[in-house]
């Protein structure tokens, strides 16, 4: 036999790489091997990279250092199953880590994420790329992704999953989603409220909550509501209220319930069913704070609809409301405020809170939580709005206090709200005075210093509604308020600058007060948004029309025209017509300037003043402010006038008074039509009488400085006593007529008397009163001349001394002046005929009086235009 030979083992291949066992303890090189070929490799590191991002924040930004990301999202698409599921297990615990999110964004890997979501996919696919959508989708961008990739429709499907990790992700998905309108359009679209209430009776609280958390957002849309209610969505909520297992999620249940109580017929369908009644009744009964605040809250999102309201009022929510006031958690107070603001707009309701829950929520104005407070105060302010009763139930409350320090709040609503209810509360005087007593002028300023436009709104509203009489007004002034008033003037909100003018209008009621906030510029910020077409509104023109009401001086200079409720008083003056925006100065300053070639300034003043000390007594020329005259002088001419003339002047009014010891003379004779009588009237001026008179306007009053001596000189305006013997003759002898006609025409011929008397057409050029008036300035070295001692006058000297004197005996006219030097009075008489009889009484028409071609004359007024030029 032959040697047995042994057989060679022929050797491997030379292509062939020997297998190879790596251990790696650095994630770096793991990181490398995610750009291998091979599937094993690619499987086994992606099982490394994913339990080495388990461990912590610090590894996924490892990770991220070294380059992992952008690898990985290849293998979301890879072919091999394991590959692609170890590569979206990775993405579902990066996701969670925002530099992470920014890089995906960046890489566009939504619908390679959103693919893993398909039907045939493995479950752990599901759970991962639902929970790396859930991550990511916690941004807005990344929702727009999500959306315009058509994530939604796949997440809703996984809601069915029998896996409670996808049905989570998954739902915390929409949630986040749903929190952008479009989405939750989609959403009904896609009918994904049935699936989402399934979710409801989960055995895991987390899903129940996400979805409990996802109904509350998408029942904000009508659509979404009627969906829930037609899938008896109620039924479920109304059952998770009523398990004591399930108190964890009451609070997100009552959410979603006050959003479908807005609609009336899910409102009349939980009443018929019972559920609005166990509402109530677990809203009374919880003892867990947040449950009471949220049933409020949704009582309070209810009755916003008036049906609501009713069917609240009906099933006796008042109860409820009052009884949730008494708890101590301030958010179930301030919830359960709200919810009364709310249902105030149902009539019963108010009524039902008159006795029950005013007083509480006075009590609550107290509180040191100023969001109480507030909520509080708005209560009150919708309670007493229009409701006399409830006003007097705060005040009987002892309500005023609480309110004006709610005024001092740091929270704009409490002001505003607090204000408002002092302001219904204002409406009757005795309330009005009760809180006039307790300091709210001084309160309110404070508010009308803020700078929010609705505090400041409401607090002019309610110095409108306190400051109805004087003593308040003056308690206003003298605290500082009207500043900041006039400031609201200037204000750009519409509301903040009607209730300011409407405020000022108020103030102008008396004449310091007027003044006084003339002097602030309230006259000329009113001028100023009265000229412009947008800012302007009634309140604005009212007020501005109401401070010159108490300033006829400037009234008249300004648009001249004074009707017959403008009473002409002591220190008017006619200073002639002035331009828009020009400004009138002061009497004192007119008085204390040179006479000049300007035209004279016209006085009315009949009050005299008491003559300085007899050290003063010497005679100086000089004129008004500047030096005296000589005082001794005055008293003389003036005791001699009152033996002869047989009246006397009161120091203090100034008027003259019937000195009875004395027969009257004839400057006294009661004037009529007769000619004997107006004869009288011109004889009864002798010799002496001229002479005196004479004298009297050589030497003329002039001001008086009270204290003469000391370091502090009142100044007066000239004395007239002319025009005071004008006032003390038209009273005894014009007052009395009866008939009122008779009264104008004997007042026109006096007031012609004593200004030069008729004066025919063709003579007017030839009455040299110009030259008079000269005179009068160069001897009163001023350009104020008091009315009395204008002897020689026209139209406009005319027709104010005719206002003048009407007004003091009580004729009502008006005084408009014209062009050229040209003023007229129009007096209202009944018109004799039985034509246009108004409720059996002759109608009334407008007559103008002729005070220079035919004194006492009178022509009825048709076209003004045409009938002056005839006239005049």
């Amino acid at each position: 036999m032959g040697k047995k030979i042994k057989k060679e083992v022929e050797p491997p291949p030379k292509d062939l790489f020997d297998p190879l066992m790596i251990e790696s303890k650095k994630a770096a090189t793991v990181v490398l091997m995610l750009n291998s070929p091979e599937e094993e490799i690619l499987a086994k590191a992606c099982e490394a990279i994913y339990k080495f991002a388990l461990k912590g924040e610090e590894n996924k930004t490892t990770l991220l250092e070294l380059g992992a990301v952008e690898p990985l999202t290849k293998l979301l698409t890879h072919e091999d199953k394991i590959v692609r599921r170890n590569a979206t297990m990775i993405f579902g615990i990066l996701a969670s880590n925002n530099d992470v999110k920014k890089l995906l964004r960046e890489l566009d890997v939504m619908n390679s994420v959103i693919a893993q979501l398909a039907p045939e996919e493995e479950v752990v696919i599901h759970e991962f790329a639902s929970l790396c959508l859930a991550n990511m989708s916690a941004e807005y961008t990344s929702k727009v992704q999500i959306f315009e990739h058509g994530g939604l429709e796949p997440l809703i499907r996984l809601l069915s999953s029998p896996d409670p990790d996808v049905k989570k992700n998954s739902m915390e998905c929409i949630y986040n989603l749903v929190q952008d309108f479009q989405c939750r359009a989609k959403l009904q679209e896609l009918n994904a409220i049935p699936p989402i209430l399934d979710l409801l009776k989960s055995e895991y609280p987390v899903i129940q909550l996400l979805a409990l958390k996802t109904l509350g957002v998408i029942t904000n849309d009508k659509e979404s509501r009627t969906m829930l209610r037609d899938n008896q969505g109620l039924d479920h909520l109304i059952k998770i209220l009523e398990t004591k297992e399930l108190n964890d999620l009451h609070i997100e249940a009552l959410a979603v319930i006050a959003n479908c109580l807005e609609d009336m017929d899910t409102m009349v369908q939980i009443q018929q069913t019972g559920g609005l009644k166990k509402l109530l009744s677990f809203a009374e009964n919880s003892t867990i704070p947040d449950i009471q605040k949220n049933a409020a809250k949704a009582i309070t999102k209810a009755a916003y609809d008036p049906g609501n309201r009713k069917l609240f009022h009906e099933q006796e929510v008042e109860k409820c409301l009052v009884a949730l006031l008494g708890s101590e958690n301030d958010g179930t107070k301030i919830a359960a405020s709200q919810a009364i603001s709310a249902m105030c707009e149902n009539s019963g309701s108010k009524d039902f809170f008159n006795n029950q829950g005013i007083p509480q929520l006075i009590q609550l104005l107290k509180s040191d939580n100023e969001e109480v407070q507030e909520a509080a105060a708005l209560a009150l302010a919708n309670l007493t709005t229009c409701n006399p009763a409830n006003a007097n139930a705060a005040a009987e409350a002892d309500g005023i206090d609480p309110l004006i320090n709610v005024l001092s709040s740091k929270r704009d609503g409490a002001i505003a709200n607090a204000a408002t209810v002092l302001t219904n509360m204002a409406m009757q005087e005795p309330l009005r005075l009760n809180i006039q007593n307790h300091d709210i002028m001084h309160a309110i300023i404070s508010p009308l210093r803020s700078a929010n436009t609705v505090v400041q709104s409401k607090a002019a509203l309610a110095v409108t509604a306190t400051a109805c009489d004087v003593e308040a007004r003056t308690e206003l002034r003298n605290s500082g308020g009207l500043e900041p008033l006039v400031e609201l003037l200037r204000s750009k909100n519409d509301e903040v600058r009607k209730h300011a003018s409407w405020a000022v209008m108020v103030c102008a009621g008396d004449e310091l007060t007027a003044n006084e906030l003339c002097r602030l510029g309230a006259l000329d910020i009113l001028e100023e948004v009265n000229l412009s077409g947008t800012r302007k509104n009634k309140f604005s023109e009212a007020a501005y029309n109401k401070l010159l009401n108490n300033n006829l001086s400037l009234k008249y200079s300004q648009t001249g025209y004074l009707s017959s409720s403008n009473i002409i008083n002591d220190g008017f003056y006619d200073y002639g017509r002035i331009n828009p925006g020009t400004k009138l100065l002061p009497l004192k300053e007119l008085c204390l300037q040179e006479p000049s070639d300007l035209r004279a300034v016209l006085l009315i003043n009949s009050k005299s003043y008491v003559s300085p000390p007899s050290s003063m007594e010497d005679k100086s020329d000089a004129g008004y402010g500047r030096s005296i005259s000589s005082s001794s002088s005055l008293r003389r001419s003036s005791k001699e006038k009152n033996k002869k003339n047989s009246y006397h002047f009161s120091a203090g009014f100034g008027s003259p008074i019937e000195d009875k010891s004395e027969p009257a003379s004839g400057r006294n004779t009661v004037l009529s039509k007769s000619a004997t009588k107006e004869k009288g009237w011109r004889k009864s001026k002798g010799k002496k009488e001229e002479e005196k008179v004479k004298e009297e306007e050589e030497v003329m009053a002039v001001p008086k400085f009270v204290g003469e001596g000391s370091s502090d000189k009142e100044w007066c305006p000239p004395s007239d006593p002319d025009f005071s013997m004008y006032v003390y003759e038209v009273t005894k002898s014009i007052l009395p007529i009866t008939n009122i006609k008779e009264q104008i025409e004997d007042l026109a011929k006096y007031v012609a008397e004593k200004m030069g008397g008729k004066i025919p057409k063709e003579k007017l050029p030839d009455f040299s009163w110009e030259l008079h008036i000269s005179e009068l300035k160069f001897q009163l070295k001023s350009n104020v001349i008091p009315i009395g001692h204008v002897k020689k006058g026209i139209f406009y000297h005319r027709a104010l001394l005719f206002k003048a004197l009407a007004d003091r005996i009580g004729i009502g006219c008006s005084l408009v002046r014209g062009e050229y030097g040209r003023a007229w009075n129009e007096v209202m008489l009944q018109n004799d005929s039985q034509k246009g009889v108004i409720g059996g009484l002759p109608a009334p028409e407008m007559y103008m009086v002729d005070l220079m071609f035919h004194p006492g004359g009178l022509m009825k007024l048709r076209s003004r235009e045409a009938d002056l030029y005839r006239f005049l």
